[in-house]
């Protein structure tokens, strides 16, 4: 893909987006594919297609919460989609994203690259259950490929009780997930398709509570 059709496509993802943003982003790519050959930073088989399948896929929550600065994102890996996130962020005054993520190998990673790129961001290597005093609230909580959705909402039920909105990727079998979430708990849910096709969904959800 030329940087041309890349830039491009990052634009329709995820909007607006300065050249410099799009330089620190290909940076991104290049280090985690050199970290990719040492440690499992993501499934082998997505590797040939880093870009469209995993930044600009995390790239589109820029659009659903354009005026949001303050985010967590759960269960970070790779940096899917916090450390796309936060370089995105890196020219809004006032951004700040955490990223949880307890395997000390990744985590080492996302802390490396996201330091040399200078981009807002904290990485907490520890369990999701022992952070919560370690972040401050967030306006959006961010989670791709982590845990069936009953689990998410438990696992970010003290910052969803206090006002914080989920945005959730999530893949075919998502309205089975939501179903069963209702056994549980109550929420609003807005669905929004991808922006880059395909049959997932990322799921807006806040105003969480128990059912009763």
């Amino acid at each position: 893909m030329s940087d041309a059709v890349a830039f491009d496509a990052l634009q329709k993802a995820a909007g607006p987006v300065s050249r410099e943003t799009f330089a620190r982003l290909q940076s991104f790519e290049r280090e985690f594919n050199r970290w990719a050959v040492r440690i499992n930073l993501a499934a082998p088989s997505t590797l040939p297609h880093l870009w469209e399948r995993h930044i600009l896929d995390s790239a589109q929550l820029i659009r659903l919460a354009p005026e949001a600065t303050l985010w967590v994102d759960l269960g970070s890996g790779g940096g899917f989609p916090g450390a796309v996130v936060a370089i995105l962020l890196t020219e809004r005054p006032g951004s700040h994203v955490d990223l949880i993520e307890s395997n000390r190998k990744k985590a080492a990673f996302l802390q490396t690259v996201l330091a040399g790129l200078k981009a807002p961001a904290r990485v907490h290597s520890r369990r999701i259950e022992e952070s919560y005093d370690l972040v401050a609230q967030p306006e959006i909580i961010t989670a791709r490929a982590l845990a069936p959705l009953p689990r998410l909402l438990e696992l970010a039920e003290p910052w969803l009780s206090k006002g914080a909105r989920a945005l959730f990727h999530k893949g075919r079998d998502y309205q089975r997930e939501i179903e069963e979430s209702y056994n549980v708990w109550q929420f609003d849910l807005v669905k929004h398709g991808e922006s880059l096709g395909g049959d997932g969904v990322i799921l807006e959800i806040n105003n969480l509570r128990r059912a009763r």
